[in-house]
């Protein structure tokens, strides 16, 4: 009996994937175990193993596929003994997006005031974009009609002229203009201009001025030769819902402090010096491990929140923030807290290259309970980094700079200054429990023997 291969689930959020690669070709014998596919999900490209035995039959999914449902068949296996040629596809294409049934249509109910969300509602733009159909359509904004009709223009006379892109009628052309003839009633092939509405009056300024229109992007703003349009791919689409979702949804707030880094490179350049061969620890690696200690001496602020409650977590799983090309991923230290120095760096710097491979596994980079992003080596003074769910906060890290300071002497000198930004999830923590977090990782990173005790 043939056996169908699925798209699998690659980690509890996978919903869909890139088939990127077969590494089987039909005809092939399989083993359990062996590795016949590659899938790209939304943070790395990982391998699938075989789980029965037979011949790869057919292959319904083909390399490069995009948008791949999980449980969808991709190929179709042969027990032994059954002929491979013979072995029928299943009725439904494991890669193909189905076009949705049609339904009874829903009862009536009130129609509610449209939202101003533009880029969502392509078909009302073009419809109010262009009057008439074929070359007999005229293409002005609302609010050049409606001055149009206040005027009593006729924006045929226009039609072709504006100075807006591809010729289309906006409001300084119509102001321009003397007025001419009333402009033509409605007929049966032309819609009369709707009332001046609320939302017709945004969607007039808003075409007016220099925003981008996603949905009608092509002829809205720019011209369709003066750029290039790169698809989303899956990690570069998961990370826009995700963040947004985060913004919108997670009340949060930020606390900001300086701390003195003299201390702390000071004691780096002791380690380094004194490691062994191929060990180097950096600063962020210092960073991690005092923030594992802070979350250890500050427990309250180890958590997460849930419908059921707020998770205090037992131990600091440290999410670090790595930049990938079209995107960002977060792979977790583990047991922070209870790892050395040169343990952190070396673990650092493997899930460091794999995540800009895209060859992390999902464990990998699921699981923290708090995140730290450093842009310091980019010059950035400070920043504010929006929370990574369910995580309750996150760390910003600027560059550490020579600016002034008051020694403990009482006079000014010169000392290496870092802006840091702590993000909260006040659902979580407090302003008063967040302080609590700073003074701690303030005490580690100015006195930075603390971390060996």
């Amino acid at each position: 009996m043939p056996i169908n291969i699925t798209m699998p689930a690659l980690s509890p959020t996978m919903e869909e994937g890139t088939l990127s690669k077969w590494l089987k070709k039909p005809g092939d014998t399989i083993e359990s175990g062996d590795v016949i596919a590659e899938i790209e999900t939304d943070k790395a490209t990982m391998e699938v193993e075989a789980v029965d035995e037979g011949t790869l039959a057919k292959i319904l999914v083909e390399e490069g596929t995009e948008g791949v449902k999980v449980n969808a068949v991709i190929a179709v296996l042969a027990e032994e003994g059954e002929d491979a040629d013979s072995v029928e596809a299943p009725a439904s294409n494991g890669g193909a997006k189905e076009e949705p049934k049609a339904e009874a249509a829903p009862e009536p109910q009130k129609s509610e005031p449209a939202k101003p969300e533009l880029a969502t509602q392509p078909s009302q733009l073009a419809s109010a974009d262009v009057l008439g159909k074929g070359d007999s359509r005229i293409k002005a904004s609302p609010l050049a009609r409606r001055i149009a009709a206040q005027k009593g223009l006729d924006l045929a006379a226009l039609a072709g002229k504006g100075s807006g892109p591809h010729g289309r009628i906006v409001k300084k052309d119509v102001e321009a203009a003397e007025a001419g003839t009333s402009a033509p009633a409605a007929t049966p092939t032309a819609e009369a201009p709707a009332p001046a509405t609320q939302q017709s009056r945004e969607v007039a300024v808003r075409q007016e001025g220099n925003l981008i229109l996603p949905a009608t992007l092509d002829q809205r703003v720019y011209d369709p030769e003066s750029y290039d349009l790169v698809p989303l791919d899956g990690m570069r689409r998961t990370v826009a819902r995700r963040l947004t979702e985060s913004f919108m949804q997670v009340p949060h707030f930020p606390l900001e402090m300086d701390l003195q880094l003299d201390e702390l490179l000071s004691f780096r350049k002791k380690i380094n010096d004194n490691a062994p061969e191929g060990v180097k620890v950096s600063v962020n690696d210092m960073l991690i491990k005092a923030c594992a200690l802070a979350l250890m001496d500050a427990p309250e602020t180890n958590a997460s929140y849930t419908d059921e409650g707020i998770a205090y977590h037992h131990h600091a799983h440290i999410s670090v923030a790595v930049a990938v090309d079209g995107g960002l991923i977060t792979p977790v230290i583990f047991h922070a807290e209870q790892k050395g120095l040169s343990t952190i760096a070396a673990e650092m710097k493997d899930l460091a290259t794999r995540a800009r491979e895209r060859k992390l596994k999902p464990q990998e980079y699921m699981g923290g309970t708090f995140s730290i992003s450093n842009l310091g080596m980019f010059g950035i003074k400070s920043f504010g980094s929006i929370l990574n769910p369910p995580e309750g906060m996150i760390l910003s890290v600027g560059a550490g700079e020579k600016r002034p300071v008051v020694g403990a002497d009482g006079e000014l000198t010169v000392g290496t200054v870092m802006s840091v930004t702590l993000t909260c999830d006040h659902r979580v923590i407090g302003g008063a429990e967040g302080a609590q977090f700073l003074s701690a990782f303030r005490r580690y990173v100015q006195t930075p023997e603390a971390m060996l005790l």
